[in-house]
């Protein structure tokens, strides 16, 4: 099958390319930008020699007479511009950004500053949470890829708000990044001398990740309240980690959890459960598709504290969505995405 990734300069994009690259199934056909057309490698160095492939402006009628599916890795507010087109060419869609991802217009607006994409395109997007909406991904044509934070997030809470096992108005998440999830774009804060030993909370209460793990928590219990959700700059590159607070409604201990966590997660080959006493670290998943989740219980408060590791170009971006690709495509989901972490 023929695929084109839309956005390849940015880091999601540039592991889009990594991960097709070496799928069995998939060919990249074309890749394609809004800047300047120029070969891939003159982009990414690191691709000289293994490319012949030209970063193309985007015709949208020629990406879907050439490709079956097309990745768009462009950021909010630029691809809801381009997947209406796309959309009434019957090319399978998976979007990267956050354009498709909250079904209320309104709510978007609000926290990403940008004007909402037509209510039936929303109506028609399938949320790609891999593990917890598989059956309606395999019979979709338009996927609204989640983003980084929120699929560390939801990994880690949903066995726990499925199962209604936590008080719903006490749900605290302290969530840090490496500096690739802001992005190539040149920023003042992001330069080596501002991050380098250093580490510092931003977007306080403010995030734009909030309505959407909001809404999926929702969706598996109504009852669950507004959550807090703060985000924290780590000087690494890549990498996630959601440290996350719970009140248990009812007694628990640890061993009960990991066997609930197990058990919820048996089929599902890319999330791995700690055993009791060993937490995961942001390193011992980079450059994999994998999520590793820790819980413990604190047997004095009754609370429960969640970790939940990602790498935030791969799970939370690029290789979900080729597992998306996967599932859509009647594919083997691990299929092209059995890398083994990057360790150191």
């Amino acid at each position: 099958m023929n695929v084109s990734i839309i956005g390849t300069t940015g880091y999601g994009g540039g592991e889009l390319f990594r991960i097709l690259h070496h799928h069995p199934v998939f060919r990249i056909q074309s890749v394609h930008t809004t800047r300047e057309e120029i070969p891939l490698d003159q982009e990414f160095p690191h691709l000289n020699g293994i490319t012949n492939l030209k970063l193309e402006h985007i015709d949208t009628e020629e990406i879907a007479k050439h490709s079956d599916i097309v990745f768009i890795a462009a950021p909010s507010g630029v691809s809801s511009k381009l997947v209406p087109a796309f959309a009434e060419t019957g090319i399978q869609i998976i979007d990267l950004s956050g354009d498709l991802r909250l079904t209320d217009g309104e709510v978007y607006r609000k926290w990403y500053k940008h004007e909402p994409v037509d209510s039936r395109l929303l109506e028609k997007a399938v949320y790609g949470l891999s593990e917890w909406n598989k059956e309606k991904i395999m019979d979709a044509k338009l996927i609204a890829n989640p983003g980084c934070y929120p699929t560390a997030t939801l990994l880690g809470l949903a066995p726990v708000v499925k199962e209604r096992l936590i008080t719903p108005d006490m749900i605290i998440i302290d969530a840090k990044s490496g500096a690739s999830g802001a992005g190539r774009s040149v920023t003042k804060s992001l330069l080596f001398s501002e991050i380098n030993e250093n580490f510092r909370i931003y977007k306080v209460n403010e995030h734009q990740h909030i309505p959407e793990i909001q809404q999926q928590l929702n969706l598996w219990d109504a009852e669950v309240a507004p959550i807090t959700f703060n985000t924290h700059l780590l000087p690494i590159i890549r990498g996630i980690m959601a440290t996350i607070y719970v009140k248990l409604s009812e007694n628990m201990d640890t061993d009960r959890l990991i066997e609930l966590y197990k058990e919820h997660y048996l089929q599902h080959p890319f999330v791995r459960i700690r055993q009791k006493g060993k937490f995961p670290s942001v390193k011992e998943v980079s450059g994999s598709n994998y999520c590793d989740i820790g819980l413990h219980v604190d047997e004095r408060t009754g609370r429960l504290t969640i970790v939940s590791v990602i790498d935030n170009l791969m799970k939370g971006a690029a290789s979900q969505a080729v597992q998306n690709a996967n599932l859509m495509n009647g594919l083997n989901e691990k299929m092209g995405l059995e890398f083994v972490p990057l360790y150191p």
